[in-house]
């Protein structure tokens, strides 16, 4: 389901406290979980993963064309998705089920539930974001992003996550700087380049 999503007046101290100030990309809830996350059910938690991310990243920046890029972003993905409990495991199952059945409170709950059992959880703040954005509430998603980047700065999902909130809430030039720090570390984002380019115009206008 796509819907405009505009960014609520009463989280504004939340957004400037974070360190934030619309592009004409199209902006939407399903953009914004389409952007930071894995395809639906595409990737399973894998142990025993033979790449490290340092190695994948650094494939990734040199990757030579779209569908190398994809290979190594799910293989990061993967990685991500490894919370290493069974019981966070299984509350993210849960967590995606109520998501889909659009029970938002619950899926907060179950993902309140597997961050206070493990805090370094990245996937779990990453996906606490996405469903604080598809509640319309930009402060509590902008704050998850923060605790994301602040484990893993590399984590391209939650830079053009951060990137789609600041173009609704109508901060072109903090929304560039996110996209551009997510193409740093994957080049081959999708749609991701496009935005950039626009939002550079607008910005910085055309060069001469």
């Amino acid at each position: 389901m796509r819907m405009k999503v505009r960014f609520p007046a009463a989280c504004a101290v939340a957004v400037i406290s974070f360190g934030l100030a619309a592009a004409a990309a199209p902006t939407s809830a399903q953009d914004f979980d389409q952007r930071r996350s894995p395809p639906s059910d595409a990737l399973k938690p894998v142990r025993g993963e033979s790449y490290n991310l340092d190695t994948l990243f650094a494939a990734l920046k040199i990757a030579p064309d779209d569908a190398s890029a994809k290979a190594i972003e799910d293989r990061i993905w993967a990685l991500w998705l490894v919370s290493g409990s069974d019981t966070c495991t299984l509350l993210m199952t849960r967590v995606k089920e109520a998501t889909d059945d659009k029970n938002l409170d619950l899926a907060i709950r179950l993902l309140d539930a597997v961050i206070a059992l493990k805090p370094d959880y990245v996937e779990a703040w990453n996906r606490r974001a996405t469903v604080h954005y598809l509640k319309q509430d930009y402060g509590h998603a902008l704050a998850d992003l923060r605790q994301v980047l602040a484990r893993e700065p590399r984590h391209f999902g939650a830079l053009s996550g951060l990137g789609l909130i600041l173009q609704d809430i109508g901060d072109d030039k903090h929304a560039l700087e996110a996209y551009r720090k997510a193409l740093e570390i994957d080049p081959h984002l999708e749609n991701i380049p496009e935005v950039v380019k626009t939002l550079s115009e607008k910005v910085e206008g055309r060069p001469i």
